[in-house]
């Protein structure tokens, strides 16, 4: 989390003992959970050298969003059929808390809705491996939108999920998934453009860009 936050930046080193003394563990449990974000891409550790934070990378909006763009259609398409009605009340409560905290400049908040509103889809089917597959790769994207989006505006994301709402509910799986993945793909492009041009991060541009 706090790698994601921000509050332990790119390039931070990374002491194990530091760590356990702050979590009140040993430091096996720290090595291990170190070695784990590892494997997941947030943390690098470089043969006789430290452990530090893995920088922001474009090949995360490259590589990452679009596998999990692919992987929220999928479950998308195998939900549309199982969703009962209580679903689409989440569906729009979670759309009505991620517009209001964009509207407020929120971004935690308003990750924290979107996740809620993806999450449905993905609970409905219940499939594991697709569930461990979002566990492992997502936060590398939300740790990109909180470094380059502090204050998005998002006025598209809004729009699109209400699209993938009505879709969802009118029965068309496949047409429900395409939108799910176009609606994560525009936020890959977007961090990806951030990367050659940095100092476009901003609410101005997403704003242009999304007009």
């Amino acid at each position: 989390e706090a790698i994601v936050s921000g509050a332990l930046p790119p390039d931070s080193r990374l002491r194990d003992a530091d760590l356990a003394a702050e979590l009140r563990v040993s430091r096996t449990p720290v090595r291990e959970a170190l070695q784990r974000l590892e494997d997941d891409g947030l943390v690098q550790t470089a043969p006789g050298s430290q452990t530090r934070v893995t920088p922001l990378r474009e090949s995360d909006a490259r590589e990452a969003v679009p596998v999990v763009a692919a992987l929220h259609a999928l479950a998308a398409r195998h939900a549309v059929p199982l969703l009962v009605a209580e679903d689409f009340s989440r569906l729009r409560a979670a759309n009505s808390a991620f517009a209001a905290a964009l509207g407020q400049g929120e971004m935690p908040a308003a990750l924290a809705a979107d996740d809620a509103f993806h999450a449905v889809f993905v609970a409905r089917v219940g499939n594991g491996e697709l569930q461990r597959s979002l566990q492992r790769l997502l936060p590398r994207v939300r740790r990109l939108e909180l470094a380059r989006f502090r204050a998005l505006a998002g006025r598209e994301s809004v729009a699109q999920h209400d699209a993938i709402i009505v879709t969802a509910l009118s029965g068309e799986p496949r047409r429900t998934g395409d939108l799910v993945e176009d609606n994560w793909l525009t936020l890959g492009r977007l961090l990806a453009e951030t990367f050659a041009s940095p100092e476009t991060g901003s609410v101005q541009h997403l704003e242009e860009e999304k007009a």
